[in-house]
């Protein structure tokens, strides 16, 4: 009998430990969906204004 209460308060003791360490590890797991879920932390380059100057380039090239 003392042997069985011995081995369950040595696995008592290691209950918070082990939570602790799970919780640790589980942490960054946890927090990535709800990063994604903002969609207001991105941040977006402005848009080019478009010149034209492509079409015009490739016109006079082919000319040539």
């Amino acid at each position: 009998m003392n042997r069985i209460v011995a081995n369950a308060l040595r696995a008592l003791r290691l209950v918070p430990r082990a939570t602790l360490i799970l919780t640790v590890l589980a942490a960054p797991v946890l927090a990535v969906p709800t990063m994604r879920a903002d969609a207001g932390s991105t941040i977006e380059a402005p848009a080019l204004k478009k010149n034209g100057v492509g079409f015009v380039l490739l016109v006079s090239l082919r000319r040539g």
